[in-house]
């Protein structure tokens, strides 16, 4: 078992990269756009190229998140009974989803009335800027909230175990709806998102396991052709058809986390693991620390309180300085949630949850 477990650290690595974009992306939307009055031409180049390298991101951030979080779920998808894999597959992620939507709207709205009472909210179409309970209920339901992963895992696990034995048919449904959504969206951007990731988190729960075999046993000499898949994967991503370049990025991302496994073992105590076993942690918790730290600084840079040096400095490094101190914070939460309170913060007190019996 411990060997089986060594031999997995990779995928779970993977899952400490794409959250650490996660968090990366949320500071760069939460914190350049809002720069206002930058007079240094320099300054104003370095917050151009986060906001573009943070778009040009897109596709190789979720979709990869979402492979790796259906294939870790295949077998109760597949083999495991409706009963016996509710609670931990339903029930559980609803509990942390409606417990820290509840966090990020206290803490967001009240943030925002201490550090920026003049900032215009209303207009945000996200259940934690929500004025009344009904609309942050509204939010929720419609997955317009940061925690709209959590909302996908729910509803794809409903979907993909039900119509399991007709997955072959559901798959290509859904990746025509992955590429209509694009065009043909919804009024709420939160299920967009969540229609647009359905096809990967289905082929990591379908497909998942003889795809990473053969990832596994990718030879060089398919390189080409490889090469050739993502080159005419390009245009249809100018097109605002990312789904294409995003399935060909899902295979190289797996092929390097493989590889660098092989050339320098598995390591469980490595950043990308550790966080890797805590994303859920880091992901409830980072919006608000980066809602905090945006509107303080945003405050004093247009203030013009910083030096032309201190200001670059700060604008070349801000995403990484909130990485850490959000994945920190995470790390740190989560710690205190198993010592203190068993976990509440992150699992349902257990006799809320039903008997299990799939491990």
């Amino acid at each position: 078992m411990k060997q089986k477990q060594q031999k997995q650290l990779w995928i779970n690595q993977i899952k400490g990269m794409c959250i650490c974009l996660v968090v990366v992306y949320h500071s760069v939307i939460t914190f350049y756009p809002n720069l206002m009055g930058l007079e240094n031409h320099l300054a104003i180049m370095v917050s151009k190229a986060w906001v573009y390298f943070n778009l040009y991101l897109a596709p190789f951030r979720m979709p990869v998140f979402f492979f790796i979080s259906g294939y870790l779920i295949r077998r109760y998808i597949s083999e495991v009974p409706w009963k016996q894999c509710l609670d931990k597959r339903v029930l559980s992620i609803l509990y942390v989803l409606i417990l820290w939507g509840a966090v990020q709207w206290f803490g967001l709205l009240h943030l925002n009335e201490w550090l920026a009472p003049q900032r215009d909210i209303s207009d945000i179409s996200n259940a934690a800027y929500a004025e009344s309970p009904g609309e942050f209920l509204v939010g929720m339901l419609t997955a317009s909230t940061s925690l709209w992963y959590l909302y996908a895992l729910i509803v794809y696990f409903i979907i993909f175990k039900a119509f399991y034995r007709f997955r072959v048919a559901l798959f290509v449904v859904l990746v025509g709806l992955s590429i209509a959504i694009n065009f043909l969206p919804t009024p709420w951007w939160g299920l967009n998102s969540v229609i647009r990731n359905m096809p990967y988190y289905s082929l990591g729960a379908f497909f998942g396991g003889p795809l990473i075999e053969s990832v596994k046993q990718w030879r060089p000499r398919r390189l080409p052709i490889f090469a050739l898949l993502a080159v005419a994967s390009v245009p249809f991503y100018f097109l605002n058809v990312p789904l294409f370049i995003s399935m060909i990025s899902i295979v190289a991302i797996m092929k390097v986390f493989y590889l660098y496994e092989q050339w320098r073992g598995a390591n469980e105590n490595s950043l990308f693991n550790i966080i890797g076993s805590n994303t859920i942690a880091v992901y409830t918790t980072h919006r608000i620390l980066i809602e905090a730290m945006s509107l303080v600084l945003v405050a004093k840079i247009n203030q013009k309180a910083f030096s032309d040096t201190l200001l670059l400095a700060l604008l070349l490094t801000y995403p990484f300085i909130s990485l850490a101190l959000c994945t920190l914070v995470g790390l740190a939460v989560r710690k205190f949630s198993t010592t203190f309170v068993k976990d509440a913060l992150f699992s349902p007190p257990k006799p809320l949850t039903l008997n299990s019996d799939a491990r």
